[in-house]
């Protein structure tokens, strides 16, 4: 379950006309801080940035399924139903709709178990950084362009702004 001011900070982006990626950010952010905090671990980074776009899909963002080639059967089948469990039509089932609750608790409490003894890695800087990177080299630069174009045209004039001069003094910073 995502922590209330998660669920709000998606909202307060999707209200300022965000795009559904950046939205599942907070959910993917919330569970790298619980992998810093010791909650839990992950076996890596992908895993845990799975699992927060697992929960901002089932919070309702937008974020659609992995396509075909992109990911296993199985993982865009579990995408594919937590997008259903987070639309509004679709009822709030465990994965097993004639499970019962002692059996959802039981294999909820198997889930957190395992993660409970993965490593807290995962979440740290240059792991991120390694995933982030090589997310990036699987797009073409016209892609990573348009994302950035988009990006800045929801930011604000204000924001643009605050932007820019972060820009320049990181580029100040390195010139040396």
């Amino acid at each position: 379950m995502p922590e209330r001011k998660t669920v709000e900070r998606a909202r307060a982006d999707k209200r300022h006309g965000k795009a559904a990626s950046t939205q599942a950010g907070n959910f993917v952010k919330e569970e790298m801080d619980h992998i810093r905090e010791g909650k839990h671990g992950a076996k890596n980074t992908k895993q845990a940035i799975a699992i927060g776009l697992s929960k901002a899909r089932r919070s309702g963002v937008a974020v659609k399924p992995p396509g075909e080639g992109k990911a296993s059967a199985a993982t865009r089948k579990k995408a594919e139903h937590d997008v259903k469990a987070g639309s509004k039509t679709g009822g709030k089932k465990s994965s097993h709709a004639s499970a019962s609750k002692e059996s959802t608790a039981k294999r909820s409490k198997t889930t957190t178990r395992t993660l409970k003894k993965e490593g807290h890695s995962a979440a740290s800087k240059s792991s991120l950084s390694k995933q982030a990177h090589s997310a990036a080299s699987k797009r073409s630069s016209s892609e990573r362009s348009a994302a950035a174009k988009k990006g800045a045209a929801t930011k604000g004039a204000a924001g643009r702004s605050a932007a820019a001069k972060k820009a320049a003094r990181t580029r100040a910073a390195h010139a040396k």
